[in-house]
C-alpha cells in the first residue's frame, strides 16, 4: 500500500471544525446532529468519523439500539421520529449524489420538519461531515484517534 500523509493543514482543520460547530449549534439538537454524521460516515465508509461520532452520540445520551440500527433506519420505522427520518433521508440524498440532484420530495419532507434556519444548518452539517469523511478516507486515517 502506498504511504499516505496523516497531515491535515491546521487552517483547513480549523475552518471545518468551525463550520461543524456552527452547523451543530444552529441545528440545536446534538443527538440528531450525531445521527446525521454517523449515517453519512457509514455511507462514506469512514471508520475514523464513525468511531468519533458514535462516541459523541453515546456521550449525548443516544442508545445502543438506535445506533445499531441506524444503517437500516428506513426499516426500523418505530425507532426514529418523522424529523429524524427526514434528516436521515436528506443526509443520504446529499451524500450519495449518483442519481443527480437531491429529489424534490426528500427536500420538501425535510422542509416540513425544519424551519429555514434549521434546514440551512442541517444542509451545512451534512456538507461538512462529507468533507471530513473525504479527508479521512483519502488519507486512510484509522479509527481510535479521537478522544473527547
Amino acid at each position: 500500500m502506498t504511504a499516505r500523509t496523516q497531515l491535515l493543514d491546521r487552517e483547513v482543520g480549523k475552518a471545518l471544525s468551525a463550520l461543524s460547530a456552527a452547523a451543530k449549534k444552529g441545528l440545536g439538537d446534538p443527538v440528531l446532529a450525531e445521527l446525521v454524521m454517523i449515517r453519512a460516515s457509514q455511507l462514506n465508509h469512514c471508520a475514523f468519523c464513525l468511531d468519533m461520532h458514535l462516541t459523541l452520540a453515546r456521550k449525548n445520551g443516544e442508545g445502543e439500539e438506535r445506533l445499531g440500527l441506524l444503517a437500516a433506519w428506513e426499516e426500523a420505522e418505530d425507532l426514529y421520529d418523522g424529523r429524524e427520518r427526514a434528516a436521515l433521508a436528506l443526509t443520504e440524498a446529499m451524500t450519495v449524489l449518483t442519481e443527480g440532484f437531491v429529489p424534490d420530495e426528500v427536500y420538501e419532507e425535510a422542509a416540513v420538519h425544519f424551519d429555514d434556519g434549521e434546514l440551512a444548518h442541517l444542509i451545512g452539517l451534512i456538507t461538512v461531515i462529507n468533507s471530513w469523511n473525504r479527508l479521512m478516507v483519502s488519507r486512510r486515517v484509522p479509527p481510535g484517534g479521537y478522544t473527547p
